[in-house]
């Protein structure tokens, strides 16, 4: 089987394009656990409506995020993620079919959504890694999201990635292992739903499947009617942003000039990231991070020129930003995360 290892960077936040086909789910979802009420009053917060949101495509991160989080936070249920993610059909996943409809392999169909968030959507980080009869795809938190908030949308993404791998072959699909980095807690739906072994207290949030598995032809038939190949078209003002600060690196930008550059204000450029979800120093804060964990991964420069390169004044002052970013320092992360 084809193997792509190492650090992909598919966090997205705020204003970039997100599959619609995960906030339509989301919403009858809702409609369905929590009532007609809390669903109305979650399209008046996101500005759609539902007829206008199943002519859509692509809708905003923060949208999705916003749904989710009432979700999580009105739900008694605390493994509702894992019940949300396992809910998903196959024939509802628009954008992607296109695309599943080209492969053979379950293999295939994991890879293109793991680098094309896009596409399927993506709420952080991942480290692709394998040993001898599995493989592990690790979520880093670069985002630093709240940690019940974090473990809802991992267990989410399991059950809705074991769900249409489920759908898409004619035989049985389980997970070998899921880590959870949080205290043992109760984990009966996903562990039935999965049929992988629960691991709690541990490094990371991570989930592994067996290797063979993924070697499974692709039975499900699509429907050609409705087969056409979609990507965003919406120019993402946050993508914007961080190609500035990219591209200014070392030396990000101050607020106040990427204000000027984008002919606005600097209380201005807060409101409208504070509006989608973000700040600028957030911002920063994720492209220097995931810069880090990429030179840290390669394995090629020493903490101290690794924060050279991102700009940083004294070795010890990045080991204290990486250590807050990801809970771990540079040495320690780097032996956590070796792939091999």
């Amino acid at each position: 089987m084809q193997r792509e290892l190492g650090y992909k960077a598919n966090m997205m936040v705020g204003d970039q394009c997100y599959p619609a086909f995960e906030l339509r789910n989301l919403l009858n979802f809702i409609e369905l656990h929590l009532g007609d009420v809390v669903a109305t009053d979650i399209y008046l917060k996101i500005g759609l409506g539902p007829q206008e949101l199943n002519a859509m495509q692509f809708v905003y991160v923060w949208q999705v995020e916003y749904a989710m989080e009432v979700l999580r936070t009105t739900s008694p249920d605390p493994e509702i993620g894992a019940r949300l993610g396992a809910s998903y059909q196959i024939a509802s996943l628009d954008v992607l079919l296109p695309f599943f409809d080209k492969f053979t392999t379950l293999n295939q169909c994991l890879l293109f959504v793991i680098k094309n968030p896009d596409l399927a959507g993506s709420f952080a980080d991942t480290v692709i890694r394998f040993d001898e009869t599995t493989l592990w795809v690790r979520w880093l938190n670069t985002g630093k999201v709240e940690a019940q908030k974090f473990a809802f949308q991992f267990q989410h993404s399991v059950c809705a990635l074991l769900g249409a791998a489920r759908q898409l072959v004619a035989s049985p699909v389980v997970i070998d292992e899921i880590h959870l980095a949080e205290p043992q807690c109760n984990t009966e739906f996903l562990s039935e739903e999965t049929g992988a072994t629960i691991v709690f207290d541990c490094d990371f949030y991570e989930w592994g499947i067996d290797i063979a598995l993924l070697n499974t032809p692709l039975s499900y038939q699509f429907d050609q009617v409705a087969l056409a190949a979609a990507t965003p078209n919406n120019v993402s003002f946050i993508d914007l942003l961080l190609t500035d600060i990219r591209l200014d690196m070392p030396k990000p930008p101050k607020l106040e000039q990427l204000a000027e550059k984008h002919h606005m204000s600097a209380r201005s450029l807060r409101r409208k990231l504070s509006a989608a979800g973000t700040s600028y120093q957030k911002l920063v804060d994720q492209v220097r991070c995931q810069a880090a964990i990429n030179l840290i991964l390669a394995n090629e420069l020493g903490a101290e020129d690794i924060a050279e390169s991102l700009g940083y004044g004294d070795v010890s002052h990045f080991r204290q930003s990486f250590k807050h970013w990801l809970g771990y320092p540079p040495g320690h992360f780097l032996k956590l995360n070796l792939v091999s």
